[in-house]
């Protein structure tokens, strides 16, 4: 060890040649290289936990694999086991430095993941850190494995970890969504198509609508989890299994899942496994699905809550922050716009996978490291943008009940459900009517002479306008031809049914 300006050191040797080493690091000369080579971003693999902690679990799983078919000594493998489990607990992070946009194909997150990991375990030995030659970066911690199988696998092990997270919060903003919908049941508001006013619905309804969009892509996102328990372990290079005994890939997919508790296969054909990225490209998509119908939903909530003089005005979000810096008591729909700026960088994400995924040549892609962070950050975001979204907006907004109900009594769209009695016709007379002179649609079909005013009141009921009260009673209408009263049966609508808290 010598000591330079700064602080001591210690010199460390590749094929390339020697290096100072800071004394005091976990990580080694592999990484430093790519530290030096790779300084496009200042965000570290470190910022993603999952894959740290998805690293440490198959660097523990092979060890253990290593030692149950006899490769490796128990005792090297119970160190790697003891630092993998300090790993996974939060130890050691912060040496986890390389940037996760790199070339070599994650070779350097492996190198890094390797050194800190026998540091470490000559610590715990008694040794000093460099001291290989009792615990091996390559020869022990690496045994058996290569970038090429050890990467895939812990990436989508990391994803794995990252949709459940989802999932949960996922599932939270579900129920949320749910809940607004039985607190909003009976609220009676305009519904509207391309903008413009059509039928009306209730606000519960509206708000149920949302839930189950959100409960289709919890399914889909959840169905993602089965293709990423696919793994190359014991593939090394290429796939053949090189320097890997014949043991070791069943040997390590069990410890695999005694260490995560997840169930995992083994691919059927290795050399396919280790150059496909196809399950990214899944997994990004269903990603990109999910944003883009959360991103609508909030353009829905910024609508709905527009003005609230001179737009929409027909909910409330909670006030969050002072909207403007000149203009005094303005507050904005920050939240909803928030989550609608995580979909956009979700669906640029997207773009960035494909692209990676068609760009792979022959027997490996290598660009991994971009697929590896692009989906991860998408992930974390999403995960984080429902959490703001239920927590800072959904579970505070409120209705503004008299405006709905104005707009509702006011609106032409109710004439649609006199159509079964009077004609299509007639009602579209009635609406052009009442549109040029602001009558009440009610008020002109009883001047009309086409239906009683209790039948009118009967059949523009809140309830049956929004179908949430089947309509089977008997209506006394008037034969616009004949003047002769007669019976008309209401259409059946079926009973609108809230969707299951998820």
């Amino acid at each position: 060890m010598v000591t330079t300006e700064n602080s001591p050191t210690r010199t460390e040797t590749d094929s390339l040649g020697s290096l100072e080493i800071p004394a005091h690091a976990y990580w080694g000369i592999h990484t430093a290289r790519a530290l030096d080579n790779f300084p496009i971003t200042r965000r570290a693999i470190a910022n993603y936990p999952d894959l740290i902690r998805a690293l440490a679990r198959v660097k523990q799983a092979a060890a253990r694999a290593n030692a149950q078919i006899g490769v490796l000594s128990q005792e090297k493998a119970d160190v790697i086991d003891r630092v993998c489990e300090e790993i996974v607990g939060g130890a050691l992070h912060r040496e986890f430095c390389v940037g996760v946009i790199q070339g070599g194909a994650g070779t350097s997150t492996n190198m890094n993941t390797n050194e800190v990991i026998a540091n470490r375990g000559l610590e715990i030995m008694g040794y000093e850190r460099g001291d290989y030659a009792h615990l091996h970066p390559i020869d022990d911690v690496n045994r058996s494995q290569s970038t090429n199988d050890v990467y895939p696998t812990a990436i989508k092990l990391a994803m794995v970890f990252g949709i459940q997270r989802l999932l949960a919060e996922h599932r939270l903003l579900t129920a949320s969504f749910t809940r607004k919908g039985a607190e909003f049941n009976e609220i009676l508001k305009v519904g509207r198509t391309q903008l413009q006013d059509a039928v009306p619905m209730t606000l519960g309804q509206e708000f149920r609508g949302f839930a189950h969009t959100l409960a289709e892509d919890y399914d889909r996102l959840g169905e993602t989890i089965k293709w990423l328990n696919e793994i190359n372990m014991g593939a090394t290079a290429i796939g053949t299994g090189i320097t890997a005994d014949s043991r070791y890939a069943d040997a390590v997919r069990e410890q695999l899942i005694g260490v995560t508790g997840i169930p995992m296969e083994t691919a059927p054909d290795l050399i396919e496994a280790t150059s496909d990225a196809g399950i990214f490209m899944t997994v990004s998509g269903t990603l990109k699905r999910a944003a883009v119908k959360l991103s609508k939903i909030c353009n829905d909530l910024r609508l709905l809550s527009s003005g609230p003089q001179a737009g929409f005005g027909e909910i409330n979000l909670p006030p969050r922050q002072a909207g403007s810096s000149i203009m005094p008591g303005k507050v904005n729909p920050v939240i909803p716009e928030v989550v609608n700026q995580v979909a956009f960088s979700v669906i640029g994400a997207d773009a960035t996978v494909t692209a990676a995924a068609e760009a792979g040549q022959l027997q490996l892609n290598a660009f991994e490291p971009v697929i590896a962070h692009s989906i991860l950050q998408s992930l974390a975001w999403m995960t984080k943008a429902c959490y703001t979204l239920r927590v800072n907006c959904i579970d505070g907004i409120t209705p503004n009940i008299g405006k709905l109900a104005q707009q509702v009594e006011s609106s032409v769209g109710v004439v649609t459900a006199l159509t079964p009695f009077i004609g299509y016709a007639a009602s579209a007379n009635l609406a052009h009517t009442a549109l040029t002179t602001n009558a009440s649609i009610a008020d002109l079909v009883v001047a009309a002479g086409l239906m009683t005013e209790s039948d009118v009141q009967r059949v523009l009921s809140p309830e049956r306008l929004s179908g949430m009260v089947p309509t089977t009673s008997a209506i006394t209408t008037i034969d616009v031809e004949t003047h002769e009263p007669r019976t008309e049966h209401e259409p059946r609508v079926t009973e609108t049914v809230a969707p299951t808290e998820l």
